[in-house]
């Protein structure tokens, strides 16, 4: 999903990180995109106004997968 890719980049960047060249649906958010609590927190934002989808409404997501498929509406 390119556009999930392209927000998490954007955020990567912000934090002075490198971006990412691919996303894989096993990916974790904390340990593989060391993704702490507020960014996160900003993470869902993000993801709420670009796609109007509450990652967080059901529950804690942790993977890029997971954040797929709320998104996809599975």
């Amino acid at each position: 999903m390119d556009q999930l890719l392209l927000i998490i980049n954007e955020m990567r960047e912000e934090d002075g990180r490198a971006p990412l060249e691919t996303l894989e649906d096993s990916m974790d958010l904390r340990e593989d995109l060391v993704l702490d609590s507020l960014m996160l927190a900003e993470l869902t934002v993000r993801i709420e106004s670009e796609f109007s989808v509450d990652i967080f409404e059901d529950g804690i997501v942790q993977t890029v997968g997971e954040i797929i498929a709320k998104i996809e509406g599975k």
